[in-house]
């Protein structure tokens, strides 16, 4: 903030204190020039920028506000399994897709509240009074577009579904009463929303109560890099009361606001793919399994893999129990029909024969057995060779402290040693032991955690076992601070050497419906391989570099193919291939 002739920036809310020192008068004073217009206030008090520009105006002063720019959040976590094979798709088949919402927030701000009311004034179809049959999503329709509900409120069970690197939501609705304010699970629901990169909106629930203060709200959130967009963010704040039923339009309004400003597409001519939601085993029905199509068309007959059950779908019905002929993308099915109980994240696909499903299952037991057997553990330690390997640029960290006291020096300390090569992010910080939910985000953000003065809980140091989760706890600070110091100094990033694998020409160009072009090649030296980098060229032009996206012989996927073999080449998000062009395949090694 600085001044500037008779000009004064101000922020889009400011504490009386500071006011008083950027207009060099007492803070009593200051007091006094707003009990003058109305307004009661304490030195500790914070006031919108309208505000304070009509005391610094009685003091010669013009208020300009401060340009806001918003902190882009760091990408932590791994991006879902989905949007990856989405990402893969041709891209001009993609089409727009209802966007998918989950709602979270602090224990009875009214999340089950706010769902309840949205799915009792709005479910599409307009059913009266709910719905027919409970299942773990719904649709809602607004304005003839419709919106999917995850109807698991709660970070706990959204967290749980990125830890395994499918978090299915477009959307989080964050919901903070206005009476109450923003409270340490609101904190941490806003740090499960950040790390899994998913635009937030929040709900300020129960504006109906005479205690409601939404201005003091809205001051908290900003606290928390989440400014309202009357204040001049980008974050959309809805006012809203689930038990008088106001609002919610406005609500529905604004996710449709904010996905049409976020690329929410699938292809639904392309593979099946989606995420488990929930799933039981049904004494009559057998497994019944709740599953979000996200990418593709779901019908019955398909065989699904979901983990390491699979089936052929016997019956599929929406939200509301009536029969399914086809689901397209964002649309929640109710199936039957699965071998076993799938686990809630796991992502399913569709597999061509029942042989197909059974190797895929196969496969996939088998590296759970051997991961369990490895029982990995991200520790320090082994941050300290994963970075020398060049496989991450910043430390995740959940910190947890006795007192407030203790977090603010701790972060400081964590926010200098940072400040170099590779950064420190803090996902969360907040006081009280350390919680099952701590491990969770933890774990979904392949994150470490730090205690001071703390203990884990029982329940926790289970799951920290199991989600492999390191936890540090410290009595003094510097020990805990020269822990992560030693720690990057490990971490600088390593120098890369390029090792070439081999070559091959294209011979001519394979048109696929649906997928695009697929370069028919011969290997001319050495091998190709699935997992290496490409490059494309074209005389002595590069016309490409990237990932490969398929890699066939004879049409069976392969993993390497070797000199003399044909092969046909798909290549990531890339389609502009000639015949006579030539495809160079290499790795990139660590230089000693």
């Amino acid at each position: 903030m600085s001044e500037t002739g008779h000009k004064i920036e101000l922020p889009a809310s400011i504490i009386i204190r500071d006011l008083a020192q950027m207009v060099e008068k007492s803070p009593i004073d200051i007091i006094k020039k707003l009990m003058t217009n109305g307004v009661m206030a304490t030195i500790n008090q914070a006031v919108d920028f309208d505000t304070a520009a009509i005391v610094v105006a009685e003091y010669g002063f013009e208020a300009v506000p401060v340009e806001v720019i918003e902190a882009v959040p760091d990408e932590v976590g791994e991006v879902p399994m989905w949007r990856q094979r989405i990402a893969d798709e041709d891209q001009s088949l993609l089409k727009s897709r209802a966007p998918v919402v989950t709602i979270l927030g602090h224990v009875d701000h009214g999340k089950t509240s706010l769902l309840d009311a949205i799915r009792q004034t709005e479910v599409a179809a307009g059913e009266a009074g709910g719905i027919t049959q409970h299942i773990g999503a719904y649709q809602v329709e607004q304005k003839g577009r419709l919106i999917t509900f995850l109807d698991t409120p709660g970070h706990a069970a959204f967290t749980a579904m990125r830890a395994r690197g499918a978090q299915g939501a477009d959307v989080v609705v964050l919901v903070v009463a206005a009476d109450d304010g923003v409270m340490p699970q609101t904190k941490e629901a806003i740090a499960h929303a950040k790390a899994a990169r998913v635009p937030i909106i929040v709900a300020l629930n129960k504006i109906d109560k005479p205690n409601a203060n939404p201005e003091r709200v809205k001051q908290q959130l900003a606290e928390q890099e989440l400014v309202p967009d009357d204040w001049g963010g980008q974050t959309l704040v809805v006012l809203v009361s689930a038990k008088q039923k106001q609002g919610i339009s406005d609500l529905l309004e604004a996710i449709l606001l904010v996905a049409d400003n976020t690329e929410i597409r699938a292809n639904p001519g392309g593979k099946a793919i989606g995420t488990i939601i929930e799933a039981e085993l049904d004494k009559t029905k057998g497994v019944v399994a709740t599953l979000l199509v996200q990418n593709g068309t779901l019908q019955p007959g398909d065989i699904v893999v979901a983990g390491t059950a699979f089936g052929r779908i016997k019956a599929m019905t929406d939200f509301r129990g009536k029969p399914l002929k086809k689901a397209g993308p964002s649309t929640p099915v109710l199936v039957m029909g699965l071998s076993e109980i799938p686990s809630a994240g796991d992502l399913f696909e569709v597999a061509e024969t029942d042989h197909a499903a059974r190797a895929i299952v196969t496969e996939r037991a088998d590296v759970i057995k051997k991961k369990s057997q490895e029982r990995k553990k991200v520790s320090l330690e082994d941050l300290f060779s994963l970075y020398k390997q060049g496989e991450a640029k910043s430390l995740n960290l959940v910190l947890k402290a006795d007192v407030q006291g203790s977090l603010e020096p701790i972060l400081g300390e964590l926010e200098e040693l940072g400040k170099g090569e590779i950064t420190v992010h803090v996902l969360y910080a907040e006081t009280g032991n350390i919680g099952e939910n701590d491990v969770m985000l933890a774990s979904a953000s392949k994150a470490i955690i730090l205690g001071f003065n703390v203990q884990a809980e029982v329940a926790a140091r289970r799951l920290a076992d199991s989600e492999g989760v390191d936890i540090r706890l410290y009595e003094i600070i510097y020990r805990l601070t020269e822990d992560i110091e030693k720690a990057l100094k490990g971490m600088l990033a390593p120098e890369f050497v390029e090792k070439m694998l081999g070559k091959a020409q294209v011979l001519k160009v394979i048109p696929i419906s649906k997928i695009g072009k697929i370069a028919g090649c011969r290997v001319t030296e050495g091998e190709l391989r699935r997992n290496g980098k490409v490059r494309m060229k074209r005389g002595i032009d590069i016309v490409f570099e990237g990932e490969l996206s398929s890699l066939k012989h004879e049409k069976e996927d392969v993993r390497e193919i070797r000199s003399g073999l044909e092969c046909g080449v798909g290549l990531k998000n890339f389609h502009d291939i000639e015949a006579g062009d030539i495809i160079e395949c290499y790795v990139l090694e660590k230089s000693e």
